[in-house]
Protein backbone atom coordinates (compact mmCIF):
# COMPACT_ATOMS: atom_id res chain seq x y z
CA UNK A 1 0.00 0.00 0.00
CA UNK A 2 1.06 3.85 -1.03
CA UNK A 3 1.66 6.18 1.75
CA UNK A 4 0.88 10.18 1.24
CA UNK A 5 1.09 13.14 3.60
CA UNK A 6 -1.28 15.64 3.12
CA UNK A 7 -0.74 18.72 4.84
CA UNK A 8 -3.75 21.36 5.65
CA UNK A 9 -2.97 25.16 6.17
CA UNK A 10 -4.86 27.24 8.81
CA UNK A 11 -6.05 29.71 5.05
CA UNK A 12 -8.14 25.91 4.88
CA UNK A 13 -8.89 25.44 8.56
CA UNK A 14 -10.13 28.82 9.14
CA UNK A 15 -12.68 31.15 8.22
CA UNK A 16 -13.73 34.42 9.73
CA UNK A 17 -11.56 34.16 13.27
CA UNK A 18 -12.87 30.69 13.68
CA UNK A 19 -12.65 26.98 12.78
CA UNK A 20 -14.00 26.16 9.47
CA UNK A 21 -16.06 23.23 10.59
CA UNK A 22 -17.83 22.48 7.11
CA UNK A 23 -13.89 22.35 5.49
CA UNK A 24 -12.45 20.03 8.35
CA UNK A 25 -15.44 17.85 7.77
CA UNK A 26 -14.75 17.76 4.39
CA UNK A 27 -11.05 16.84 4.52
CA UNK A 28 -11.79 14.13 7.55
CA UNK A 29 -14.58 12.46 5.17
CA UNK A 30 -11.46 12.89 2.09
CA UNK A 31 -9.19 10.97 4.93
CA UNK A 32 -11.72 7.83 5.16
CA UNK A 33 -11.47 7.34 1.51
CA UNK A 34 -7.65 7.92 1.27
CA UNK A 35 -7.23 5.10 3.67
CA UNK A 36 -8.91 2.53 2.02
CA UNK A 37 -6.13 3.47 -0.20
CA UNK A 38 -3.05 4.29 1.11
CA UNK A 39 -1.20 4.75 4.46
CA UNK A 40 -1.93 8.32 5.37
CA UNK A 41 0.09 11.02 8.00
CA UNK A 42 -1.82 14.33 8.57
CA UNK A 43 0.27 17.45 8.90
CA UNK A 44 -2.26 20.22 10.02
CA UNK A 45 -1.43 23.58 10.95
CA UNK A 46 -4.70 25.37 12.80
CA UNK A 47 -3.47 25.43 16.70
CA UNK A 48 -2.82 29.00 16.48
CA UNK A 49 -6.34 30.01 14.85
CA UNK A 50 -7.71 27.54 17.36
CA UNK A 51 -6.64 29.16 20.20
CA UNK A 52 -7.76 32.99 19.44
CA UNK A 53 -11.62 31.62 19.15
CA UNK A 54 -11.10 31.03 22.74
CA UNK A 55 -8.56 33.97 23.45
CA UNK A 56 -7.89 36.71 21.64
CA UNK A 57 -4.45 37.64 22.45
CA UNK A 58 -1.88 39.87 19.59
CA UNK A 59 -1.20 36.63 17.38
CA UNK A 60 1.46 39.18 16.05
CA UNK A 61 3.47 38.68 19.48
CA UNK A 62 5.86 35.61 20.10
CA UNK A 63 4.49 34.74 22.96
CA UNK A 64 1.24 35.33 22.51
CA UNK A 65 1.33 33.38 19.69
CA UNK A 66 2.87 30.55 21.61
CA UNK A 67 0.11 30.79 24.66
CA UNK A 68 -2.25 31.03 21.99
CA UNK A 69 -0.87 27.94 20.41
CA UNK A 70 -1.20 25.80 23.60
CA UNK A 71 -5.04 26.74 24.08
CA UNK A 72 -5.58 26.07 20.55
CA UNK A 73 -3.82 22.47 20.75
CA UNK A 74 -6.89 20.87 22.76
CA UNK A 75 -8.99 22.52 20.57
CA UNK A 76 -8.18 21.85 17.59
CA UNK A 77 -7.54 17.86 18.02
CA UNK A 78 -10.83 17.88 19.77
CA UNK A 79 -12.55 19.24 16.77
CA UNK A 80 -11.00 16.58 14.70
CA UNK A 81 -11.69 13.82 17.13
CA UNK A 82 -15.18 14.29 17.16
CA UNK A 83 -15.05 14.12 13.18
CA UNK A 84 -13.03 11.26 12.76
CA UNK A 85 -15.18 9.26 15.41
CA UNK A 86 -17.85 9.58 13.07
CA UNK A 87 -16.12 7.23 10.29
CA UNK A 88 -14.12 4.76 12.99
CA UNK A 89 -10.83 6.04 12.90
CA UNK A 90 -8.14 6.30 15.57
CA UNK A 91 -5.93 9.56 15.64
CA UNK A 92 -2.67 10.34 17.30
CA UNK A 93 -1.00 14.04 17.82
CA UNK A 94 2.66 14.32 17.28
CA UNK A 95 4.75 17.56 18.22
CA UNK A 96 7.82 18.14 16.23
CA UNK A 97 10.48 20.56 15.75
CA UNK A 98 13.02 21.54 12.99
CA UNK A 99 15.40 20.50 15.77
CA UNK A 100 13.99 16.62 16.04
CA UNK A 101 15.09 16.27 11.79
CA UNK A 102 18.66 17.34 12.43
CA UNK A 103 19.25 14.01 14.95
CA UNK A 104 19.35 10.40 13.38
CA UNK A 105 18.10 9.31 16.87
CA UNK A 106 15.22 11.35 16.77
CA UNK A 107 14.07 10.69 13.42
CA UNK A 108 14.45 7.39 13.83
CA UNK A 109 12.30 7.27 16.52
CA UNK A 110 9.93 8.96 14.77
CA UNK A 111 9.69 7.22 12.04
CA UNK A 112 9.04 3.87 14.74
CA UNK A 113 6.13 5.78 15.94
CA UNK A 114 4.75 6.62 12.76
CA UNK A 115 5.06 2.97 11.07
CA UNK A 116 3.56 1.63 14.23
CA UNK A 117 0.39 3.84 14.38
CA UNK A 118 0.12 3.16 10.73
CA UNK A 119 0.15 -0.34 10.99
CA UNK A 120 -2.61 -0.14 13.24
CA UNK A 121 -4.70 1.77 11.15
CA UNK A 122 -4.22 5.13 13.63
CA UNK A 123 -4.01 8.06 11.69
CA UNK A 124 -1.08 10.52 12.73
CA UNK A 125 -1.89 14.27 12.80
CA UNK A 126 1.44 15.74 12.80
CA UNK A 127 2.26 19.98 14.32
CA UNK A 128 5.17 21.71 14.94
CA UNK A 129 6.16 22.19 18.68
CA UNK A 130 6.25 26.42 18.79
CA UNK A 131 4.94 26.49 22.49
CA UNK A 132 7.98 25.92 24.31
CA UNK A 133 10.82 26.13 21.74
CA UNK A 134 13.19 28.74 20.41
CA UNK A 135 12.50 30.30 16.38
CA UNK A 136 16.09 28.30 16.21
CA UNK A 137 14.31 25.14 16.46
CA UNK A 138 11.30 26.11 14.55
CA UNK A 139 10.69 25.36 10.65
CA UNK A 140 8.36 28.57 10.81
CA UNK A 141 5.65 26.99 8.74
CA UNK A 142 4.49 23.79 8.26
CA UNK A 143 5.36 23.17 4.41
CA UNK A 144 8.59 22.38 5.43
CA UNK A 145 7.59 20.61 8.38
CA UNK A 146 5.59 18.49 5.84
CA UNK A 147 8.31 18.03 3.12
CA UNK A 148 10.40 16.67 6.10
CA UNK A 149 7.64 14.59 7.32
CA UNK A 150 7.27 13.01 3.63
CA UNK A 151 10.94 12.46 3.59
CA UNK A 152 11.54 10.24 6.62
CA UNK A 153 8.16 8.78 6.66
CA UNK A 154 9.44 7.15 2.89
CA UNK A 155 5.97 8.69 1.49
CA UNK A 156 5.33 8.17 -2.17
CA UNK A 157 4.01 11.92 -2.32
CA UNK A 158 2.78 14.68 -0.22
CA UNK A 159 -0.40 16.62 -0.75
CA UNK A 160 -0.32 20.29 -0.01
CA UNK A 161 -4.12 21.27 0.47
CA UNK A 162 -4.02 25.01 0.27
CA UNK A 163 -6.02 28.58 -0.27
CA UNK A 164 -4.69 28.27 -4.13
CA UNK A 165 -5.31 25.93 -7.27
CA UNK A 166 -2.37 25.47 -7.98
CA UNK A 167 1.38 26.80 -9.16
CA UNK A 168 0.51 29.95 -11.54
CA UNK A 169 2.61 31.29 -14.42
CA UNK A 170 1.52 34.82 -12.98
CA UNK A 171 0.08 36.30 -10.04
CA UNK A 172 -3.76 35.63 -10.27
CA UNK A 173 -4.66 38.16 -8.62
CA UNK A 174 -2.69 40.91 -10.75
CA UNK A 175 -3.01 38.84 -13.92
CA UNK A 176 -7.17 37.81 -15.10
CA UNK A 177 -4.88 35.31 -17.65
CA UNK A 178 -2.72 33.88 -15.33
CA UNK A 179 -2.62 30.05 -15.31
CA UNK A 180 -1.81 26.68 -13.20
CA UNK A 181 1.27 25.03 -14.45
CA UNK A 182 -0.18 21.40 -14.28
CA UNK A 183 3.86 19.90 -14.40
CA UNK A 184 6.43 21.27 -12.27
CA UNK A 185 10.31 19.10 -12.21
CA UNK A 186 12.75 22.28 -11.08
CA UNK A 187 11.70 25.33 -9.52
CA UNK A 188 13.14 28.86 -10.86
CA UNK A 189 16.05 29.97 -8.11
CA UNK A 190 13.26 33.78 -8.83
CA UNK A 191 10.73 32.07 -7.00
CA UNK A 192 12.32 30.66 -4.23
CA UNK A 193 13.43 33.87 -3.80
CA UNK A 194 9.85 35.75 -3.50
CA UNK A 195 9.20 37.36 -0.51
CA UNK A 196 6.63 35.22 1.83
CA UNK A 197 3.00 36.50 1.17
CA UNK A 198 0.49 34.17 3.03
CA UNK A 199 -3.14 35.60 2.27
CA UNK A 200 -4.60 34.25 5.46
CA UNK A 201 -3.47 35.88 9.13
CA UNK A 202 -3.03 32.93 10.81
CA UNK A 203 -0.61 31.26 8.35
CA UNK A 204 2.95 31.64 8.20
CA UNK A 205 3.91 30.48 4.81
CA UNK A 206 2.86 31.47 1.45
CA UNK A 207 3.28 30.16 -1.92
CA UNK A 208 7.40 30.41 -1.29
CA UNK A 209 7.63 27.99 1.56
CA UNK A 210 5.70 25.47 -0.70
CA UNK A 211 7.83 26.00 -3.46
CA UNK A 212 10.57 25.76 -0.88
CA UNK A 213 8.74 22.15 -0.12
CA UNK A 214 8.81 20.98 -3.54
CA UNK A 215 12.35 21.85 -3.51
CA UNK A 216 13.56 19.67 -1.03
CA UNK A 217 11.26 16.77 -2.44
CA UNK A 218 12.57 17.54 -5.79
CA UNK A 219 16.16 16.99 -4.07
CA UNK A 220 15.28 13.60 -2.50
CA UNK A 221 13.37 12.39 -5.75
CA UNK A 222 10.33 12.37 -4.32
CA UNK A 223 6.87 13.99 -5.49
CA UNK A 224 4.64 16.96 -4.78
CA UNK A 225 0.97 17.45 -5.64
CA UNK A 226 -0.35 21.64 -4.78
CA UNK A 227 -3.93 22.30 -5.20
CA UNK A 228 -6.65 23.75 -3.49
CA UNK A 229 -8.15 22.91 0.07
CA UNK A 230 -11.23 24.36 0.06
CA UNK A 231 -12.52 22.22 -3.32
CA UNK A 232 -11.33 18.67 -2.07
CA UNK A 233 -12.43 17.59 -5.87
CA UNK A 234 -8.90 17.98 -7.41
CA UNK A 235 -7.19 15.91 -4.37
CA UNK A 236 -9.57 13.23 -4.38
CA UNK A 237 -9.50 13.27 -8.52
CA UNK A 238 -5.92 13.00 -8.21
CA UNK A 239 -5.75 10.58 -5.47
CA UNK A 240 -8.37 8.12 -6.22
CA UNK A 241 -8.93 7.96 -9.92
CA UNK A 242 -5.24 9.59 -11.44
CA UNK A 243 -6.74 12.15 -12.86
CA UNK A 244 -5.77 15.85 -12.78
CA UNK A 245 -8.09 18.83 -13.80
CA UNK A 246 -6.02 21.38 -11.80
CA UNK A 247 -3.36 21.41 -9.39
CA UNK A 248 0.54 21.20 -10.22
CA UNK A 249 2.69 17.86 -9.55
CA UNK A 250 6.44 18.84 -8.80
CA UNK A 251 8.17 15.90 -9.82
CA UNK A 252 11.66 14.79 -11.68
Amino acid sequence: MQRITLKVGSSVLTQNNAIAKERMLNLVSLISKLKKEYEVVLVSSGAVAAGYTALRLDRKKRISKKVLAAVGQPILMSGYKQLFDIYDIDISQILTTEEDFDSITHINIFKQIINAQLENSILPIVNENDITTTSEQLFGDNDQLAAHVAHHTNSDLLVILSDIDGYYDSNPSDFSDAKIIPHMSAIPEEALMQKHTPNNEFATGGIVTKLKAAEYLLKKERKMFLCSGFDLITAEDFLLNGHQDKGTLFSI
